[in-house]
């Protein structure tokens, strides 16, 4: 992975609001345990990632958006490749800040993900 490695995340329907994404999108909820999921896009298209994580009925997204790892590094929230449970498995790992201040990294984020656009949306 390098810095210009985009980190391509799902977005809910419900994370978005007047036809942008929220913050939700970054902010990882209890049963991330502060690690927010992300794909490897080196290692995986924008679509094909989209594929792979709605082929699981249970699993919604309406499309991708993405931060660089750069951009992760910028904020000091360190981006783990673990590969687990598929090869291009990445995560963000909000362990170590307090609520306050995911939630402050969540808007940085979320703010540098609309202004590069969706990557992929679904039809």
């Amino acid at each position: 992975m390098n810095p210009a490695t985009p980190l391509l995340r799902q977005v809910h329907p419900s994370f978005i609001q007047a036809g942008h994404i929220t913050s939700q999108v970054f902010r990882p909820t209890p049963k991330d345990e502060q690690q927010l999921s992300v794909y490897d896009g080196n290692k995986m298209q924008p679509q094909v990632a989209w594929q792979h994580f709605t082929q699981n009925p249970l699993c919604r997204s309406v499309g991708i958006v993405a931060v660089l790892k750069s951009e992760c590094d910028n904020e000091q929230l360190p981006v783990v490749a673990d590969g687990e449970p598929f090869p291009e498995h990445c995560y963000l790992d909000f362990a170590s800040f307090d609520k306050k201040t995911i939630e402050l990294k969540a808007k940085i984020l979320s703010r540098l993900a609309q202004s590069r656009g969706w990557l992929f949306q679904a039809a």
